[in-house]
């Protein structure tokens, strides 16, 4: 990551003299100030040798042969010196004496932990996480091979080199070449930091790198649909039997508020009929594994009975990918005249907002049907609509109907 100053001394050990009258020739590797030494095996006269220029003095035979010997040397411990440099981006004088000695050094680095983080994690799908979430994990991998590769010119590096300004080149990387918005960057981030927090957690990095640095969530208006636009989607007689079914499993999510891998899971058997004596959903969500009980309402009971028995595996509606169902429904958006970005997650914000918050029902009602693990979570949703406010002072003014003034 930064150039170092890499220099190579031969000197005689001048505390000590063999029998023969020679002194060992010792060698002095310097890097940024850090110096290590090493007994060369080698040994001269001390008469013969040139302090200032650190070689041998003669024209003999035997000296020849030691210089060439320390050229040779000198070559190796630069080829070592560039290799570790190639392969690290961080050398130090250590690293270099070791890998001339033949000692291999345990040098945990960024990507190999990375690597063994997304196979723990690819473990877990199905179990604990969803397979979108292990995506996003790889794809950000990626990324910071490319960061690393672009910024710095380096394949990998030592973790115990991942400083405050790595972080904050991280993010402005995302941010310029991708240009990623607040919370995507946000989201991103906070993936990296798994990782740091994994070597953090093992001893591989003494003082967190993160430390310092700050990133906020940015509160977002989440769209969804009003019962008008509803109402013009339900209505409608469409001529493709493909964008009919589209519209009833998007009406259908409108209705329970599942997300699109839940809603792709769900099966004859999460139909159940409750201590109430009507049908209820009965799942979990695969995203965070927390369980679900949503109470059908007519629409969706309707939805379900236009498709039972058409389909293998206990399969409920007819469900498509998430990508073709996103495409289908900006069709139906033109038909329809909603002028708004219709996706299917929109489903979920639509039920959380038009249909339970926007209705009076209790946000800890709405988190639990929504499977959320934090109510703050759906604290998102608890905008309040005008029509909610018209609707509330219709009801303050029957109340306060009895007082004159």
């Amino acid at each position: 990551m930064k150039k170092n100053t890499f220099k190579v001394l031969f000197y005689l050990r001048g505390n000590h003299v063999n029998k023969d009258g020679t002194s060992a020739i010792m060698i002095r590797i310097t890097i940024d100030g850090e110096m290590e030494q090493i007994n060369s095996k080698l040994t001269i006269d001390p008469k013969l040798w040139d302090s200032k220029i650190g070689r041998g003095i003669g024209r003999t035979q035997k000296v020849q042969q030691l210089n060439n010997r320390l050229e040779d040397i000198q070559v190796i411990l630069k080829d070592h010196y560039y290799d570790i440099q190639r392969r690290h981006g961080y050398v130090t004088a250590e690293m270099v004496r070791n890998a001339y000695m033949g000692i291999t050094q345990r040098e945990e680095s960024l990507l190999k932990l990375y690597e063994q983080h997304l196979e723990d994690t690819k473990k877990l799908v199905g179990l604990s996480k969803a397979d979108p979430t292990y995506k996003k994990y790889e794809r950000m991998y990626r990324r910071v091979v490319e960061f690393m590769k672009k910024k710095y010119n380096i394949t990998d590096i030592p973790l115990r080199e991942i400083k405050l300004p790595f972080i904050t080149d991280l993010e402005f990387f995302l941010r310029t070449e991708y240009k990623y918005s607040q919370n995507t960057t946000y989201k991103c981030m906070k993936f990296f930091k798994q990782v740091i927090n994994k070597a953090i957690r093992a001893g591989l990095i003494g003082v967190d790198p993160f430390n310092g640095y700050k990133i906020s969530v940015e509160r977002v208006d989440r769209g969804f649909l009003s019962e008008e636009d509803l109402t013009k989607m339900m209505s409608k007689t469409f001529g493709s039997k493909r964008l009919e079914q589209v519209r009833d499993v998007f009406i259908f999510a409108c209705f329970t508020g599942l997300a699109y891998i839940d809603l792709r899971n769900l099966r004859v058997d999460n139909i159940q009929k409750m201590f109430d004596g009507r049908l209820w959903i009965v799942t979990h969500r695969q995203k965070t594994n927390t369980k679900v009980t949503v109470p059908l309402l007519p629409p969706a009971i309707k939805i379900l009975k236009k498709y039972e028995g058409l389909f293998m595996d206990g399969q409920l509606l007819p469900i498509i990918t998430n990508q073709k169902l996103n495409c289908y429904l900006k069709e139906i958006a033109e038909i329809c005249g909603i002028e708004k970005n219709l996706t299917f997650h929109l489903a979920r914000h639509t039920f959380a907002t038009t249909m339970t918050l926007g209705k009076g029902v209790p946000i800890e009602s709405v988190s639990k049907m929504l499977g959320h693990t934090n109510i703050q979570t759906t604290q998102i949703y608890a905008r309040i609509t005008n029509t909610k406010i018209s609707k509330d002072m219709d009801e303050l003014s029957r109340n306060l109907g009895a007082l004159d003034f």
